[in-house]
């Protein structure tokens, strides 16, 4: 048993040493843990020293911390990270300029809404992180007025989640406390992961390794 926890954890290592996810966040990391756990604890925890933390939407500074990365484990005698992968959120004004950055080994993941916030507008989660049951008046007029439906792809990908889910959004307005984006993540089930999410998942689970996950 302890032979296969180490022999795991020394797969983890190298795994680690082959594979950079560059986010734009802690958030942005904290949720996809979140997401990853949902789908494979095993994800979850290898995904945990892959990542960096970009500090805004900057997919030219991944381009460089990766080069950087390569050149430093060169130096240090080992081999150079073979893939990467950098998570963005969507930006039409910089669609252009993003098809431009080309870095062998390093791929570009740009969620197909806003932001990794919008994958949380899950209504029975945001209803379960406000501990409110299922028939009660003010969320069914909460949904009503602010919440998209969550089949209405095109009104998903629009909707500004990080202003719903702020402290001074309208959900924190009606029950006079803001359901923190991390929280609501940890109320959805693996059911109510979007496709996208999936998608990005099983991308991450390949570059580490990881026996594949099931795309839905």
């Amino acid at each position: 048993m302890l032979r296969s926890k180490r022999a795991r954890k020394a797969r983890f290592q190298a795994a680690d040493r082959r594979f950079a996810l560059y986010v734009e966040g802690p958030r942005d990391r904290d949720i996809l843990r979140i997401f990853a756990g949902k789908k494979s604890p095993l994800l979850a925890r290898a995904m945990d020293s892959s990542v960096k933390i970009l500090g805004g939407r900057q997919p030219a500074r991944a381009v460089e911390l990766f080069r950087r990365l390569g050149v430093e484990q060169g130096a240090a005698g080992e081999n150079a990270p073979t893939r990467g992968l950098c998570v963005l959120d969507r930006d039409e004004s910089h669609e252009l300029s993003d098809r431009k950055l080309c870095e062998p080994g390093l791929d570009f993941f740009i969620w197909g809404r806003r932001h990794i916030e919008s994958y949380l507008l899950v209504p029975s989660a945001i209803r379960r992180c406000l501990g409110l049951s299922g028939d009660d008046p003010r969320f069914a007029r909460l949904l009503g007025r602010h919440l998209p439906d969550p089949e209405d792809e095109g009104a998903c990908r629009s909707i500004d989640a990080k202003r719903l889910l702020a402290p001074s959004g309208p959900i924190a307005r009606a029950f006079g406390w803001d359901p923190r984006p991390r929280d609501v993540a940890r109320h959805m089930s693996a059911t109510d992961l979007h496709p996208d999410v999936t998608q990005l998942l099983a991308r991450i689970s390949e570059g580490l390794g990881l026996p594949s996950l099931r795309r839905p």
